[in-house]
């Protein structure tokens, strides 16, 4: 079984394309950190991402450098020939799903929650529930 799951950053914007025959896909990368001990300084891997058809289309049209999202899919390896001959193998993500775990909208500390209420929860009369 191929399956991977990965939470991390973008790192860069996504880029947004069409093979020939008019297939959307959406290329981004994310930055995943390590666990560390106590000791160590925090490591993060980079991977890139390829989602394709409507999930391109959404990742897209709604993902930025720095949002956290959660892509579930497999890994690819692609094996080739760099310039100075030597051969090379790179390891791709192909997205069958991505989480956007961000908010569509950055907020600051003194951001509004709620506009009604100003994110203070407001106690609740159980005798009013119908259940």
């Amino acid at each position: 079984m191929n399956k991977v799951i990965m939470i991390g950053n973008l790192t860069r914007d996504p880029e947004a394309g069409a093979t020939q025959s008019g297939v959307a896909y959406c290329r981004f990368s994310i930055a995943v950190n390590r666990r560390f001990s106590k000791d160590e300084e925090q490591i993060a891997d980079f991977f890139n991402v390829t989602s394709w058809r409507g999930l391109a289309e959404t990742c897209s049209k709604h993902l930025k450098k720095g949002k956290k999202v959660c892509v579930i899919g497999s890994i690819q390896t692609h094996q080739y020939e760099a310039q100075d001959g030597s051969k090379r193998t790179s390891y791709d993500i192909i997205a069958d799903d991505v989480e956007f775990l961000s908010s569509s909208t950055s907020k600051t500390a003194g951001d509004k929650v709620d506009g009604a209420n100003n994110g203070e929860l407001k106690p609740v009369d159980t005798d009013d529930l119908p259940f």
